[in-house]
C-alpha cells in the first residue's frame, strides 16, 4: 500500500500543528464558533449530538496491521474503547473531547494517518472495491488510481470549498462493489479492445434525491484521468448551486442541464487541461502502481479445505460459503469478517477486537487489510491452508459469524443514538430485526439479503440501495420508519421504491417479516430476493403489509 514519503509526513505533521494551534485559540476565544466550524469540518471533527465524533480517513479502505493497532490505542486513551467503520471506508471516534482531538491527530500522523477532508464542501475519502487487487473478476488494480485520485485532491486550491461535499469511488472489476453508480463521480476501469481505460459516470447520489449516475465519458484514456476529473469539478465549481445547500449536489445540476449538455461543458472546460500539468506521465502511473504490487504470494496449488475438517462441522461449513471468496492467485483466499453481532450496533468494534483483527491481518494476511463499505472487515490474501485455524480465532474474537451478504448482515448509520441530525434512531431498530431474524439456517435459506437503514434523509446508512431499506423520520416529533423495497448498489444498481406510509418503531420487524414471508412464498427455486422483487412487483408486497388497502 501507499506509504509516506519525507514530503507527505511534514505536510500531515504541519497540518496537526496549524490544527492544535486553531483549537487553542478557539477555545480561548480568540476564533468565533462559526469560523472555527469550517476548520474543524475539514479536519474531521463534528458536534455531534452528545459528544464531538472525529471522523479518520482511511483512503480506499486499506489499512496495516500497525495502523489498526494504533486506532485501538487512541480508542482506549480518548474514547470507550470501540470505534465505528463506516459505509465511506473510514473510521469514526464517538466520545473525543474537542481539546484533545489535536492529540488524537498527532498519535494518528505517528502511523502515517490523519481526518484531512473527512467532511467539509471538498472532495471526501476516494473508496473503491475492497477486493481490488485480488479479485478473479478484476480488469485491472483500482487501488493506485483511487491513490492518484487521493494526492491530487488533498488540499487542492480550487475545489476546497465546492458547493457541496464531493465523493468519488473506483471499481476495476467486472461485478461493481464500489458503487459507482451513486457517487458524484464513478469510475470504471473497462478494456476496450485491449487498451486499459475509464468510463466515468458523473451525478449519482443518495440522500434527499436519490439519483443513478449518467455515463458522460465511454472511454477515457489512462493518462487524461485527472485532467478529466478536474474539468468534471470545475464545471460543477462554476454552475452548482449555494443558494440551497439541498440543491447544491452535482447531480442536481446534472439532472438541470442533462447529462449530455453536462457532458459538452465538460468537454469544452476538458479542451484547455488535458495536456497540461494534470496529465499523467507513464512514470506517474508506473510510480503509483508500484505502491500495490502483489504481496509475496508462495507458489501454491488451490487447495480444498480437506474433509475431515468440514466433515460434522457446521459453523464452518457455513463460514466458508459466505465469508470467503475466490482469490486470483491460487492457493489463496478472499476473507471477510462480519461485525454485526447481534446486540452491538453494527460497525462498531471494540479496542480489543480491533487489536485481535491487527493480529490476525499480520499473522495470514502480509499485516493489511480492508474496511468494507457495508462496515465489515476483509483480509485478501489469505492462504487457503491456514482458513481452518484462522476461523478458529475469529470465533474465539467473536468475529466469525457466517452471515455476510445476508439479512443480519445490516448496513446502519448511527442515528438519534448518535448524530444531531437525525430524525430517529437506526440502532434499536437494527438490534430488532437481528434479534427476530436469529435462525442462521434460516437466514442461509434466504440467501443473499441487503437491509439498509439510515436515521434521516442523509442517507448515510444507504437506505436508497437496500433490498429492503429503512429511513427514519420525524412525525410531529415521534420517531417512524419508512420502508422501501427494490434498491441495489452492485453492477445493476436500483432506488428502491417506497412501500407506503410510515411505521412505528416496535411495528418494523412485523413489517420486514411480512416483507421475508412474501418473498419466501413466492420465489422460484434459488431466486434470490431481488430477483423475486423485479418478477413481482412492488404492488404485492403493499397488499401484504396494507392488507386494508387492498
Amino acid at each position: 500500500m501507499y506509504t509516506y514519503d519525507t514530503y507527505d509526513q511534514k505536510m500531515v505533521d504541519e497540518r496537526v500543528d496549524q490544527y492544535r494551534d486553531q483549537t487553542e485559540r478557539f477555545l480561548a476565544g480568540k476564533i468565533p464558533a462559526d469560523e472555527f466550524q469550517q476548520l474543524r469540518l475539514r479536519n474531521g471533527l463534528y458536534v455531534q449530538r452528545l459528544a464531538p465524533m472525529l471522523r479518520i480517513a482511511v483512503p480506499y479502505g486499506m489499512l496495516t496491521s500497525t495502523q489498526l493497532r494504533k486506532v485501538a490505542h487512541i480508542t482506549r486513551h480518548f474514547d470507550k474503547g470501540y470505534a465505528h467503520f463506516t459505509t465511506r471506508q473510514n473510521i469514526q471516534l464517538n466520545w473525543p473531547l474537542l481539546e484533545e482531538v489535536p492529540d488524537i491527530l498527532a498519535e494518528l500522523a505517528t502511523v502515517q494517518m490523519h481526518a484531512i477532508q473527512t467532511s467539509g464542501s471538498c472532495v471526501r475519502n476516494v473508496t473503491t472495491d475492497q477486493y481490488a487487487g485480488s479479485a478473479q473478476d478484476e480488469i485491472e488494480d483500482s487501488r493506485p488510481w483511487a491513490e492518484l485520485l487521493r494526492q491530487w485532491s488533498t488540499f487542492h486550491p480550487e475545489f476546497n470549498w465546492l458547493p457541496r461535499k464531493f465523493k468519488i469511488a473506483v471499481t476495476g472489476a467486472r461485478e461493481d462493489r464500489a458503487a459507482i453508480q451513486v457517487h458524484d463521480i464513478g469510475i470504471r476501469i473497462i478494456d476496450q479492445g485491449g487498451e486499459i481505460g475509464f468510463q466515468i459516470l458523473v451525478g449519482g447520489g443518495l440522500g434527499r434525491t436519490p439519483v443513478i449516475g449518467s455515463v458522460i465519458k465511454e472511454f477515457l484514456p489512462k493518462k487524461h484521468l485527472l485532467s478529466y476529473v478536474e474539468a468534471v469539478l470545475r464545471v460543477y465549481n462554476r454552475y452548482g448551486r449555494r443558494d440551497n445547500k439541498y440543491k447544491a449536489r452535482i447531480k442536481i445540476l446534472v439532472r438541470a442541464m442533462t447529462p449530455e449538455v453536462f457532458a459538452e461543458k465538460t468537454e469544452i472546460e476538458w479542451a484547455s487541461l488535458k495536456d497540461g500539468p494534470s496529465t499523467l506521465t507513464d512514470d506517474d502511473i508506473a510510480s503509483a502502481k508500484a505502491c500495490f504490487s502483489q504481496p509475496n504470494h508462495e507458489t501454491l496449488s488451490d487447495e480444498e479445505p480437506s474433509d475431515s475438517l468440514i466433515a460434522g462441522n457446521k459453523a464452518y461449513q457455513a463460514w466458508l460459503t459466505h465469508n470467503v471468496q475466490p482469490h486470483r492467485v491460487p492457493g489463496y483466499a478472499i476473507v471477510n469478517f462480519a461485525i454485526k453481532s447481534t446486540g452491538v450496533a453494527p460497525g462498531d468494534v471494540t479496542d480489543v477486537q480491533l487489536e485481535r483483527i491487527a493480529d490476525f491481518a499480520e499473522k495470514y494476511s502480509f499485516s493489511e487489510l480492508r474496511v468494507t463499505h457495508e462496515q465489515n472487515i476483509t483480509l485478501a490474501d489469505v492462504r487457503q491452508k491456514d482458513l481452518f485455524q484462522l476461523w478458529q480465532g475469529l470465533v474465539t474474537a467473536q468475529l466469525a459469524s457466517p452471515n455476510l451478504g445476508l439479512l443480519t448482515d445490516m448496513i446502519c448509520c448511527p442515528g438519534g443514538d448518535f448524530c444531531s441530525l437525525a430524525n430517529a434512531k437506526s440502532i434499536p431498530v437494527a438490534e430488532a430485526i437481528q434479534r427476530r431474524f436469529d435462525d442462521l439456517d434460516y437466514l442461509h435459506d434466504l440467501g443473499e439479503f441487503h437491509i439498509n437503514i439510515s436515521g434521516c434523509m442523509n442517507a448515510c446508512g444507504h437506505h436508497h440501495v437496500g433490498n429492503i431499506g429503512i429511513l427514519g423520520v420525524d412525525k410531529k416529533g415521534a420517531e417512524f420508519y419508512q420502508v422501501s423495497v427494490g434498491g441495489s448498489a452492485d453492477s445493476s444498481t436500483a432506488i428502491a421504491q417506497i412501500l407506503g406510509p410510515s411505521f412505528a418503531r416496535q411495528d418494523v420487524p412485523d413489517v420486514i417479516e411480512t416483507i421475508v414471508n412474501l418473498f419466501v412464498d413466492e420465489r422460484s427455486e434459488e431466486e434470490a430476493f431481488l430477483d423475486t422483487f423485479r418478477r413481482i412487483g412492488i404492488q404485492k408486497f403493499k397488499d401484504a403489509v396494507y392488507p386494508s388497502n387492498g
